[in-house]
């Protein structure tokens, strides 16, 4: 039986050199897509870390400036705090 094939050799010769490209990038794309994956959570856990921190640091700041108050209070110097 006779080959019939309509499509030009080179047509296909491209199409398959294109397609071992996509395959041949692949793992390197998936690998970019995994780094800036892990880079994000990374950056989102120390956004947080920083957000709790700076909560504490505020019911610290409270909780001196309270201890003050009644230092001073019980000192009898109260001055209207």
């Amino acid at each position: 039986m006779a080959e019939s094939n309509p499509v030009n050799s080179q047509v296909t010769d491209s199409v398959t050199q294109s397609n071992v490209g996509v395959v041949a990038e692949a793992p390197a794309q998936s690998m970019g897509m995994v780094y800036q994956t892990m880079a994000h959570s990374i950056s989102l856990s120390m956004q947080n870390m920083v957000t709790t921190q700076n909560g504490m640091q505020q019911i610290g700041t409270s909780v001196v400036s309270s201890a003050c108050a009644k230092i001073v209070e019980a000192a009898g110097g109260g001055g209207g705090i």
